[in-house]
């Protein structure tokens, strides 16, 4: 097979050029692609992103947040992990069956000595431990099928990224997830992470004898485009998710505060505020403000702070109290 290099380890940049190339590279033939990202988030396509993802530790570890555009469930990125990508034309999804689209990286595997099964809809398996999991999207006669390779990804930020809702749980689920999976590296004693890519890359492309397919300036600007437009945008990696209902509490020096929120397309519809801090005005004055601004502390900061000296909300500092719009309390 043919393989295409992508642009660097941009997580907003890569699920672009993930999607550009299936909607218009259309080869004759399939093409393949291993790539890398930074910290990041990748978010399945019909996931709620706010209950996905745990929004302070994003925060804080700059750690990307992406929706692609296949389904499947949300998973973490960084430098020991290895993606890859295939293009497969194909002429109907009647085709379409994911053990025939994993094989390409089960045969790969097995050729650099790891002994890998194939286990469940969408996985790799060595020694009973996930070391690979995979989804898949077809548009216009082309197949996308990508998936991940844990070589040495950190469980731990794996675990802190994405949303456990109780911090006592943290460590029981880094256990658990480490029981569950593998990481490469622990079957490839002979092999570092470079040498690794070589050797899937050598054995993909036929021994060395399928050359890369080279994308033209125009290209990339496109896929830059896409980018920018799409998949770096809060919209897009927020806002479509599915509606939701919030709810969070908070005990401060100046009073206790329940929120509440419904929000659709990543806007706030509707609002309330309980408690008993000492407030010197109905909130309810300014109610309208909140409604049609993004789920997001710093929107909620800016209407607090532009009506600071009402004292909506007693003493309870602003900061505070937008920040418990961070927290991931969220229910259908």
């Amino acid at each position: 097979m043919q393989y295409i290099t992508y642009l660097g380890t941009d997580a907003p940049q890569n699920i672009a050029m993930d999607t550009w190339l299936l909607n218009n590279l259309k080869p004759t033939e399939p093409v393949f692609s291993l790539w890398q990202n930074k910290r990041a988030v990748i978010v399945g396509l019909n996931q709620n992103t706010f209950a996905e993802v745990n929004q302070p530790y994003i925060d804080s570890h700059d750690v990307q947040v992406v929706r692609r555009v296949s389904g499947g469930g949300a998973v973490y990125h960084d430098l020991g992990n290895i993606c890859f990508t295939f293009f497969v034309p194909v002429s109907s999804t009647a085709q379409v069956n994911f053990e025939q689209f994993v094989k390409p990286m089960y045969d790969a595997l097995h050729e650099v000595g790891i002994d890998a099964k194939i286990s469940g809809r969408n996985d790799l398996e060595v020694e009973g431990k996930k070391v690979s999991g995979n989804a898949q999207r077809y548009a216009g006669g082309y197949l996308m099928h990508h998936g991940t390779l844990l070589w040495d990804t950190d469980v731990e930020a794996m675990i802190e990224a994405l949303n456990v809702s109780d911090e006592k749980f943290i460590s029981k689920a880094a256990k658990s997830v480490r029981s569950r999976v593998g990481m490469i590296k622990d079957y490839a004693p002979n092999l570092d992470l470079q040498k690794f890519l070589d050797a899937l890359n050598y054995y993909l492309t036929d021994q060395g004898k399928d050359k890369e397919l080279v994308l033209s300036p125009e290209q990339i600007a496109s896929i830059k485009d896409l980018r920018d437009k799409q998949f770096s945008t809060w919209d897009w990696n927020y806002g479509k998710s599915p509606a939701f209902s919030f709810t969070n509490h908070a005990k401060f020096d100046a009073g206790s505060v329940d929120v509440e929120a419904n929000v659709e397309a990543g806007k706030i519809t509707d609002i309330n505020f309980v408690g008993d801090f000492l407030a010197l005005r109905d909130w309810k004055e300014i109610k309208d403000d909140f409604i049609g601004q993004a789920f997001e502390p710093a929107a909620i900061f800016r209407i607090l702070d532009k009506n600071k000296n009402e004292k909506y909300f007693g003493d309870l500092d602003n900061q505070a109290l937008s920040q418990l719009f961070k927290a991931n309390k969220l229910s259908d």
